[in-house]
């Protein structure tokens, strides 16, 4: 499971034109699994995601978490996170995960990112997104649960 975390002042979700989620300040999560990725995997990550210390405190230093500061997130299905581009032109998806175990995977983390507190607006998971986001710092960081 790889995830893509953004800091954000500001993110949204449209589908032909329709916003389906937005969020002001928090964290914008792009997320991708591949095949062998489990239940494991998602509590890990989401635990991971909503106890990471990127908001500053008083001193200006990254030591909050996005629950500390009030903070959403936004979180958006992308199977492209595991798009291999070594060889040729077209990245090859093979290790991302099919779309029926990546869709149940993915509500799983936003039920468990839920159950930790969190207030998690999303896209749809299979559509052509437009993502609209404020990196706030800019803050981008790379999880990846078998690393």
């Amino acid at each position: 499971m790889r995830v893509v975390v953004q800091r954000s002042g500001a993110a949204s979700v449209e589908i032909n034109g329709d916003m389906v989620g937005s969020i002001e300040s928090g964290l914008t999560l792009l997320v991708g699994f591949t095949h062998d990725d489990t239940e494991e995997d998602v509590r890990w990550m989401a635990d991971k995601v909503a106890g990471l210390r990127v908001f500053e405190d008083a001193e200006g230093k990254m030591n909050l978490s996005v629950s500390d500061v009030g903070g959403s997130i936004l979180s958006v299905s992308q199977f492209t996170l595991y798009g291999d581009c070594r060889k040729g032109r077209r990245p090859n998806f093979m290790a991302a995960a099919r779309p029926e175990q990546a869709e149940r995977l993915y509500e799983a983390f936003n039920e468990r990112l839920r159950g930790l507190g969190l207030t998690v607006e999303t896209g749809r998971f299979g559509a052509m997104m437009n993502v609209s986001l404020v990196n706030s710092g800019p803050v981008t960081l790379l999880l990846d649960s078998k690393a």
